[in-house]
């Protein structure tokens, strides 16, 4: 079994590497922290203008037809750069549930425009706190019209359009809810953005009252497909993580050989060693479920949801385990407005609420891993 990525998936992250450190400097991402625009789009243009936005996406939709695998060293150099875009959410969540349940109209009415950036895609899912159920979600959809609220939503602010979770059925069971794509610039629609740790990705409250829905995949088979799409898309948000995380461990490492303290570098000193060693093993261990994940995806293989839940759990811990040691290490000053540690404490602890918690992915892993041993 080779985890190892081809020479052309190498050559595609050398790029999106050399292409992201022009066009996505610390200086572009706080220029969206604090200012008025909800995110980069110079960059969002740019990365359309690449193909990046397309990777997945077959040929026949507009697409590059590549892959996952190229999709997770895309995703890998968008985490280390904080990427102030709206990439998560149309790519890996949207563009995904389009592949997964799409007939052959939303595909091609949609698709095309994701790839080339001319439309955003979001998950509408959450409504308030606590992890979301089936009892949970309280929209509901009668005669194809949308009724109820969601919050927070990732990109909800922006996206042209939406695939809301909605209760169908009279149950509270899984069979209950199904989806719908729903265009957030149509009628019945409200939306009022809401503040987060990381502004850099924006989020919105979205109010439903009497909006257009098109149901997308069968009725009653939403969960199911939640499910399926939430696997692939935790493996390609574990390497945004995982890019993060490494970055972090890159600025403490610079960053201790740098500063100097009784003559001598701090990173000299055992706790600093320490700290950063410990920072190398979670990214390292993340790294490594990662590429078992990024296999699986690939590949359809049966190990996918396991791997997917490993995925995520790991590489959740490595990105907030790192983010925080980076300011931990700059000791002081890594606390302060001028250095950008806090840039990748918020964005790792956005991503660790990003899909579920950290804590419902670690129950899900012991959930699988229990279920497959029992098989």
């Amino acid at each position: 079994m080779n985890f190892e990525f081809s020479d052309d998936q190498k050559q595609m992250k050398t790029e999106a590497r050399r292409f992201l450190e022009a066009k996505c400097p610390p200086k572009a991402v706080r220029a969206v922290l604090e200012g008025a625009e909800p995110f980069d789009r110079v960059l969002w243009k740019g990365l359309a203008e690449m193909g990046f936005l397309g990777v997945a996406i077959p040929e026949e939709y507009g697409g590059l037809g590549a892959g996952y695998l190229e999709l997770c060293v895309v995703a890998e150099e968008l985490g280390r750069v904080l990427a102030p875009v709206p990439f998560s959410s149309s790519v890996f969540l949207a563009t995904e549930f389009l592949l997964v349940a799409g007939d052959e109209a939303q595909k091609k009415a949609w698709l095309p425009r994701l790839a080339a950036g001319e439309a955003i895609g979001t998950f509408a899912f959450v409504e308030g706190n606590g992890p979301v159920t089936p009892r949970s979600i309280r929209t509901t959809v009668s005669n194809n019209v949308l009724i109820g609220t969601k919050s927070p939503v990732a990109d909800g602010d922006i996206a042209d359009f939406a695939i809301v979770a909605a209760r169908t059925g009279a149950g509270n069971d899984e069979r209950s809810i199904s989806l719908f794509v729903v265009d957030l610039n149509g009628p019945g629609v409200t939306r009022e953005a809401v503040e987060t740790i990381d502004p850099t990705r924006s989020h919105a409250r979205i109010d439903f009252k009497g909006a257009p829905a098109q149901p997308l995949g069968p009725t009653g088979e939403g969960w199911s497909l939640i499910a399926q799409v939430f696997d692939r898309a935790a493996i390609l948000t574990a390497f945004e993580q995982i890019g993060g995380a490494d970055r972090a461990l890159e600025m403490a490492r610079d960053y201790a050989l740098e500063r100097m303290a009784f003559g001598r570098p701090i990173g000299s000193f055992q706790a600093i060693k320490h700290m950063l060693a410990d920072m190398y093993v979670s990214a390292t261990l993340a790294r490594s479920n990662g590429y078992y994940g990024a296999w699986a995806l690939s590949t359809g293989a049966a190990e996918l949801p396991e791997a997917a839940a490993t995925a995520r759990v790991s590489a959740t811990q490595a990105f907030q385990h790192c983010a925080k040691n980076n300011i931990q290490v700059h000791g002081g000053m890594g606390f302060t407005w001028a250095f950008d540690c806090h840039l990748y404490y918020r964005r790792s602890n956005l991503l660790a609420l990003n899909l579920g918690s950290l804590s419902q992915w670690e129950d899900l892993l012991i959930a699988r891993l229990r279920a497959k041993n029992a098989a």
